[in-house]
């Protein structure tokens, strides 16, 4: 199917158009507030700002307070059960605004409602639940919104079969500095654990002018930090009949002028090329960072996983990478305690970790996700898996001390991101390598690069005073 196959016709387009007014004219110019909650990743935080966008055009206020809020909207993840718990808790919290307030409405979104079984369940045990849409029916957020405030039935959606890539969405952007850019959405890749393809659909990349002229617009609007999104970014380009690969993609973005980073998210090994590694290497504004999910050390696993390389072929990339860019800062994802893995497996991933000394591991206990092949297949004791996380833990964190310790004394430009969440008083930056510096100095530098020199270097947080 080419790219111009999945987008939205005119008539669709009016109809978004359409409904959008009508909802205006429904409120009667009435000071209407949303309150927008969101789980899950990037991808889901990218969606939400949409969902705010299209608010705003049809005359909401955001709010940070869902007690005074005339529409709720709860943007739900799949990835995990807890996830999905978590958000189930939420929305039954919500019941109390609606007993207060009869005529809020409730939406529930994202990649938990695009499966049968849990919008049955809001259906069924959430009454005070208005309609739900999944994450390829965003689009149609004002038209579901007009129908319930006409007084029409409740309704929940479930995913199209070939679902379209819509452009032009308005979006209300949570900050004025860091931005995120979806350049594809969906999955192919089907890992036996991951539930991604069955929620978020097949890949649809979008059109690359119509990303340039996105990115082109932030950087000229004073954005300073950009990351591209996607479930695999690498494959991008590949379901559509465009001449734009993501290597070229990225050429073209980094020859936008201006003082800003590029960063992207997610990449997938098996489409990991050389190509990709060199332009990062010899570009103006593309961070020198990757992450590089590899899940396990252990071929035998990552078969099961569905993952599609080896670990040799892992390998190779990294050594690339290091050749290439000697001052790359390398994370990556671990999965432990896949079902079948045993303790060889296992130490096979913790020499993968001393093999590649990652600066960063984001770990994860597997947890069996309904659907998915995976879940059916023997599983690891929790004691088990407990074990060898915390000896996972306790190795990377060995590693990141090592890598940190020279950073002591160096001079490093970083954004300022504002105030930190965790430390008082304190300013937080990031670094190319986006890296967490911490740092004393007045919240007005919040959006802009400055210089901080490193006085403690600790495995995850650097220390520092500003220049």
């Amino acid at each position: 199917m080419s790219f111009r196959d999945k987008q939205l016709t005119e008539k669709e387009k009016a109809g978004i158009l359409r409904a959008a007014e009508a909802v205006k004219q429904i409120n009667g110019g009435k000071r209407q507030r949303v309150f927008v909650r969101t789980f899950g990743c990037q991808q889901n935080e990218a969606d939400s700002e949409k969902i705010l966008g299209m608010a705003v055009n049809m005359g909401y206020v955001p709010t940070e307070d869902a007690d005074i809020a005339d529409l709720i909207v709860i943007n739900t993840c799949a990835v995990r059960e807890h996830a999905e718990k978590k958000a189930l808790s939420v929305i039954g919290q919500y019941k109390h605004c609606k007993r207060r307030k009869p005529e809020l409405v409730i939406a529930v979104c994202g990649c938990m409602v695009s499966q049968l079984h849990r919008t049955d369940e809001l259906k069924n045990k959430y009454p005070y639940v208005d309609f739900t849409f999944g994450t390829s029916d965003i689009h149609l957020f004002p038209q579901l919104l007009e129908e319930r405030l006409k007084g029409g039935k409740r309704s929940f959606t479930l995913p199209p079969d070939e679902p379209a890539v819509a452009e032009n969405i308005p979006i209300h952007r949570l900050s004025s500095y860091r931005a995120w850019v979806s350049i594809m959405y969906g999955c192919n890749n089907f890992c036996s654990y991951c539930i991604v393809p069955y929620v978020r659909g097949r890949e649809r990349s979008r059109c690359p002018e119509e990303v340039i002229k996105e990115v082109r617009g932030l950087v000229e609007a004073g954005y300073k930090e950009i990351t591209l999104l996607g479930q695999n970014v690498n494959s991008y380009g590949r379901d559509c009949s465009f001449d734009c690969n993501f290597s070229e993609l990225l050429r073209r973005l980094d020859k936008i002028d201006g003082e800003w980073i590029l960063r992207f998210m997610t990449s997938h090994p098996k489409d990991a090329s050389f190509e990709l590694i060199d332009v990062i290497a010899g570009s103006k504004h593309i961070a020198h960072q990757f992450h590089l999910p590899a899940q396990s050390g252990s071929d035998p696993v990552l078969k099961k996983m569905n993952r599609v390389y080896t670990r040799e072929k892992y390998m190779e990339i990294m050594n690339y990478i290091k050749a290439k860019m000697p001052d790359c800062v390398i994370t990556t994802d671990i999965i432990v305690g896949f079902p079948g893995e045993t303790d060889e497996d296992f130490e096979k991933t913790l020499d993968l970790l001393s093999s590649v000394r990652y600066d960063m591991v984001f770990s994860f206990i597997y947890s069996p996700r309904k659907g998915t092949p995976a879940a059916s297949m023997e599983q690891v004791p929790e004691e088990v898996k407990g074990v060898r996380m915390k000896k996972l833990l306790d190795l990377q964190t060995e590693i990141a001390s090592e890598l940190s310790a020279p950073y002591g004394g160096r001079r490093l430009r970083v954004l300022c991101c504002g105030r930190s969440q965790t430390d008082e008083g304190m300013l937080e930056g990031r670094t190319e390598g986006n890296k967490t510096v911490l740092f004393e100095g007045d919240a007005s530098l919040e959006g802009r690069f400055v210089d901080v020199e490193v006085t403690q270097a600790g495995a995850f947080v650097l220390r520092g005073k500003l220049i």
